[in-house]
C-alpha cells in the first residue's frame, strides 16, 4: 500500500477558507443580531432585536453585510486555520502535542489571521450595524469592496486596521479555546476507544469547543466590536482602548453586560465552530481520497 501524501500547504490555507465561508452562509443572521446587540447600550433580548429588524428592515436585512463576512472569511479563516494545520502538523511528528502547545499554536494562527482579516472585520461590524442607525446617519455601503474604497477615501488606510489590537487579542483568544479545545477533545474521545474517525466524532467535538470558545471570547469580542463601530466626537474617539470599553461597560451596564448577546453569540459561534470543522475535516477527506 502507497503511503499517504502530505497535504500541501497551499490546499491546506484554501480548505481552511472555504470550510470558513461555507459556514457563513449558515450563520450571517445570528451575526448580525449578536453585533446590533452588542452596539445597543442597553437591555435587549434576541427576539427584541430580530423582530425590530423583521419589521423596519425586512428578512433580507438579515443578510446584510454578507460580502464582508464572506471576505472576512476568505482572508482571516484562511490564514488561521492554514496556519495552524500546518504548524499542528509539524509539532506532532514526535506524537501528539499537548494541550498548553495546542493552545500556543491556536493563538499564533489566530494573531496572524486576524491582523490579516480586520479590515474585512470592521467592514462588517458597519454594515451589520448600519441598519439600526437612523436614514441619515447611516453609511450605506453598497457590498464590502464599497466599503473598504470608502473607508480608504474618507478616513484613511490605516482606519481599516481600527480596532486591530482587541481583534488580535480576541482572535488570540478564540483560537487558543476553539482550536486547542477542538484538537484536544478529539484526541481524549479517540482515546476512549468508543469513537472512530467520522463526522460524528467531529460534530461533537466542535460543540465541545463552541461552548469553550464562547465564554472565553465574549467580553473581548464586544470590546473589539464597539471600538471598530465608534465614532470620532467632536474630534475625540468614543473609546481610547479596549480597557476603557471594559469600564465604561461595567460602570454603566454592570459586568454581565459582557456577555450581552450570549445567546445570538453562541447560536453563531456554535453552529459556525461546528460547520467549519465538519467542512474542513470533509474536504480533507475528499482531497484525501481523490489526490493523496
Amino acid at each position: 500500500m502507497s503511503e499517504e501524501k502530505p497535504i500541501p500547504n497551499s490546499v491546506k490555507f484554501a480548505i481552511g477558507g472555504l470550510s470558513g465561508m461555507g459556514a457563513t452562509f449558515f450563520v450571517q443572521p445570528l451575526d448580525l443580531i449578536k453585533n446590533r446587540m452588542q452596539l445597543s447600550g442597553q437591555k435587549t433580548t434576541t427576539f427584541a432585536v430580530a423582530t425590530s429588524i423583521l419589521k423596519n428592515e425586512g428578512i433580507l436585512a438579515f443578510y446584510n453585510g454578507l460580502s464582508a463576512g464572506l471576505l472576512r472569511q476568505a482572508t482571516y479563516t484562511t490564514v488561521r486555520l492554514g496556519v495552524y494545520t500546518w504548524l499542528f502538523e509539524a509539532a506532532s511528528k514526535e506524537g501528539q502535542p499537548k494541550f498548553i502547545v495546542k493552545a500556543a499554536l491556536g493563538m499564533i494562527a489566530g494573531c496572524i489571521g486576524s491582523f490579516v482579516g480586520t479590515p474585512a472585520e470592521l467592514t462588517l461590524i458597519r454594515m451589520t450595524a448600519d441598519g439600526r442607525l437612523p436614514p441619515d446617519q447611516r453609511r450605506n455601503y453598497k457590498n464590502v469592496f464599497d466599503a473598504i474604497f470608502r473607508i480608504v477615501k474618507e478616513e484613511g488606510l490605516f482606519t481599516l486596521w481600527r480596532g486591530a489590537v482587541p481583534t488580535m487579542g480576541r482572535a488570540m483568544v478564540v483560537n487558543a479555546a476553539q482550536l486547542a479545545s477542538y484538537s484536544q477533545a478529539k484526541q481524549m474521545l479517540l482515546e476512549t476507544g468508543r469513537f472512530k474517525e467520522n463526522i460524528t466524532l467531529h460534530l461533537i467535538c466542535s460543540m465541545i469547543s463552541g461552548i469553550v470558545t464562547t465564554i472565553a471570547s465574549m467580553p473581548v469580542d464586544i470590546a473589539k466590536t464597539r471600538i471598530q463601530n465608534m465614532k470620532i466626537i467632536d474630534g475625540k474617539p468614543e473609546y481610547t482602548g479596549a480597557l476603557d470599553v471594559f469600564n465604561k461597560i461595567i460602570t454603566k451596564e454592570g459586568p454581565f453586560a459582557l456577555w450581552k448577546g450570549f445567546l445570538p453569540y453562541y447560536a453563531r459561534l456554535g453552529p459556525h465552530t461546528v460547520l467549519t470543522f465538519i467542512f474542513l475535516e470533509q474536504l480533507n477527506k475528499t482531497y484525501r481520497r481523490y489526490f493523496s
